[in-house]
C-alpha cells in the first residue's frame, strides 16, 4: 500500500491549481477567437437557410390572395367526465 506524504499531497494540489489557472489564462486569450469563429459559422448557416427558402408561390406584385381554411368543424368532446349530482347540507 502507498502512503500519502505531505509532499505528494502538496505536489498534487499544485499541479491541479497550475492546470486550472493555465486553462483560465488560455481561455482568456483564445476564448474570443473561438467565440468569433463559432458565431461567424452560425451566421453563415442562418444566411444560407434564409437564402434557400423557396418563394411562396409566383404572384404578381400587388395581387391580393385570400386563403380560406377548409370547413372542418371540430367535434366537441362529449367525454369530459362523469356528472355527479350533490346536495348542500346546512
Amino acid at each position: 500500500m502507498y502512503e500519502a506524504s505531505f509532499q505528494s499531497i502538496l505536489k498534487t494540489i499544485l499541479i491541479i491549481l497550475l492546470i486550472y489557472f493555465g486553462f483560465k489564462i488560455l481561455l482568456r486569450f483564445f476564448g474570443p477567437i473561438i467565440l468569433k469563429y463559432f458565431l461567424t459559422k452560425m451566421g453563415n448557416k442562418f444566411q444560407q437557410q434564409f437564402n434557400q427558402q423557396p418563394p411562396s408561390g409566383k404572384k404578381k406584385e400587388g395581387e391580393v390572395v385570400i386563403e380560406k381554411k377548409p370547413k372542418n368543424p371540430g367535434k366537441p368532446n362529449k367525454n369530459v367526465g362523469e356528472y355527479i349530482d350533490y346536495e348542500e347540507i346546512d
